[in-house]
Order: structure tokens, then sequence, then C-alpha cells
């Protein structure tokens, strides 16, 4: 399973100052995005996901100069959720140096936008779900009734979605329900936040997830690294 560290990124920065050394007093914080991502590839990292904070609020890439000085000082693929919801934003992002993208839950109701930006990102593009659901029951749906999580993986599988990202908000991952939809659903399966712990990376692992996103956890140090990466192993 991988191991992913996430970098929200505003106004060109990160939003969460990290420093590897803090319980010790080694090194120096640092809140460029770039920097980070260094650390976390040297650490092990084999992918980076960037949020772009202002992205998410703009509707369009908005940091696409953070996301360029990241590229350019690591050698892993660069993923990137905020503001990807065109096709046109997805190749600016790709533009500067990003190789993945995921798009939000709003596309699954806009096959044609949908279609758009998988003909630009292809299997490279993930969509984002709330897994919650009284979230997706909120969600205001132009159909008559809000789907079921699985019903909308399946959708969003069916029109050539590859990868998924199910989000927790701070509640602790259903380890039975995503092994069921790993079992049943033909994509990738991603994890993103949520109340996450070692043990629960391992079962999250022995439940067919095929990686884990974590930002603050890793950032502020409350979950190692390096350990996740040997638990996920």
């Amino acid at each position: 399973m991988l191991v992913v560290p996430s970098i929200d990124i505003a106004n060109g920065r990160s939003r969460i100052v990290y420093w590897p050394g803090a319980s010790t007093g080694v090194g120096a914080p640092t809140d460029r995005p770039e920097r980070i991502a260094e650390r976390f590839v040297e650490f092990g990292a084999t992918l980076i996901h960037i949020v772009d904070m202002d992205g998410a609020r703009a509707g369009h890439p908005a940091n696409l100069e953070a996301m360029g000085r990241v590229a350019s000082r690591v050698a892993v693929p660069l993923q990137v959720a905020g503001g990807m919801e065109a096709a046109d934003n997805i190749r600016l992002a790709f533009a500067a140096g990003a190789t993945r993208v995921v798009v939000s839950m709003a596309l699954a109701d806009d096959p044609q936008r949908l279609h758009e930006c998988l003909a630009v990102a292809g299997s490279w593009l993930a969509v984002g779900l709330d897994q919650r659901p009284n979230r997706i029951a909120a969600y205001p749906w132009r159909r008559t009734a809000p789907p079921s999580l699985v019903d909308l993986a399946g959708e969003l599988v069916d029109h050539g979605v590859a990868r998924l990202v199910l989000s927790h908000g701070a509640a602790v991952p259903d380890l039975g329900f995503l092994a069921e939809l790993a079992r049943n659903v033909r994509a990738e399966l991603f994890v993103a936040g949520g109340s996450v712990d070692i043990e629960a990376i391992k079962g999250l692992r022995d439940a067919g997830v095929a990686g884990i996103i974590l930002g603050e956890p890793f950032l502020t140090g409350a979950v190692d690294f390096a350990k996740a990466l040997e638990a996920a192993a």
C-alpha cells in the first residue's frame, strides 16, 4: 500500500509548518512546499499529494508556481487536488509539473465534463468521494434521490474512472466497508485523512486499499512517516 504525504498549499506556502526534528530541536521548520516534499521523498515517499486550497475556493488552479517548484525538486509523481474540475484546469496543472489530478464529487453529476477531464488525464484522474453518508445525502444532486457511495463508485468506474479517493473528515475509516468496496469496485481505492494511527494503516493495507493520503498527522509528527511505511509494506 502506498503511503502518500499531503501538503495543503495556500498563497504558495504550506498551511502547516513542517519540522521533522521538533521533538529534538534538530533542523529548521519550513512552510515551503518544495522543501517539505523533498524531505518526504528522502524518507521514502514515492508520490506527493498537493491540495491547492486557494484553487479549491476559486474553481481553478491558483498555486501553479508552487506546484512547479515542487515538481522541479522531486523525481516522484505529483498528484494535485483543488480547482481541477475542468479539462483546461488539468492542462494547466500538468504544464506546471503535476502528473495526476483529483477532481471533486461534483463531476459525478456532470458526465460530459467528467469525460472531458478523462480525455486529458486518462487513468491519472481520480475522483474524490466523501464516504460519510450524510455528506453524500446533503449534496445538491441533479437526480431524484441521492446515490449511495457504492452506486456512485460503480457509476464512475463505468465512465472510465480508475482511481477513487475516499475522504473521512476526522472519522475512523470503516475497514469492513472498505474491504468490501475494494473487492467489488474495479478501481484503485485511496483513503484520505481520517483518524488514523499505525494500527489503522495496517488495517487499511489488509483491507486491500491501494494507498493512504495523510497531511497534518505526518507534518506534525503525530504519525511517524517511517513507521507508516513499515506498517503499509
